[in-house]
């Protein structure tokens, strides 16, 4: 049971350097991507051991991105069936596959950089794009799903090269159930051994 790739581009898109603010509209969209990509890259590049690492990282995930409402869509019509135990443990086993899947690479995106496009009001939420342009790679579009930009913006979805994340994290998990008697106790003894598995 593993995160598709697409969720370590959230880590690739932490270092954020060149991030040009415009639009009366969309300007805290903007403004709210380049102080995550701020602080996540003194995390990537910074001094410090894993473990401090990882806890600073865990801060700026709390903080900025909506972890609980990405894990609810994720799981989508089994959130529903799932009883409220099975949704607390769910949702704490989420947030440490999330944080375990991201701290485990970061390594590898030393010296990345990022450059701005356009941002793009969508209903109640705006689109953040980006170029990720990691060493020795070829460069990659990314748009950061911003909800509430004006009032309270919160990451709510990373989209690379036109793939959700969350999208395909939800089509894993439905698959991964329709093949356990979409049993919610089957997924969370999975995550559970991914999480204990990356310890």
């Amino acid at each position: 049971m593993t995160y598709r790739r697409h969720f370590l581009t959230f880590a690739a898109a932490s270092a954020l350097f060149p991030l040009s603010v415009r639009g009366q509209g969309t300007d805290k969209a903007a403004a709210f991507v380049k102080s995550t990509g701020d602080r996540l890259v003194a995390i990537v590049n910074g001094p410090g051991s894993a473990v401090s690492k990882r806890a600073a990282m865990t801060q700026v995930l709390d903080a900025d991105v909506d972890v609980d409402g990405i894990g609810k869509f994720c799981l989508g019509r089994f959130w529903r069936q799932a009883t409220p135990q099975q949704q607390q443990q769910y949702l704490a086993l989420f947030h440490e596959v999330l944080v375990t899947n991201i701290t485990s690479k970061l390594g590898e995106y030393q010296g990345v950089t990022f450059t701005m496009g356009r941002t793009k009001p969508q209903d109640e939420e705006a689109a953040v794009s980006t170029t990720v342009v990691r060493p020795n790679n070829p460069p990659t579009a990314v748009d950061w799903i911003i909800a509430n930009p004006s009032t309270d913006p919160k990451i709510i979805d990373v989209v690379a090269e036109g793939t959700s994340l969350r999208l395909t994290q939800r089509q894993d998990y439905a698959s991964y159930l329709t093949h356990n008697h979409d049993s919610v106790d089957a997924l969370i003894a999975a995550m559970k051994n991914q999480v204990s598995r990356s310890g």
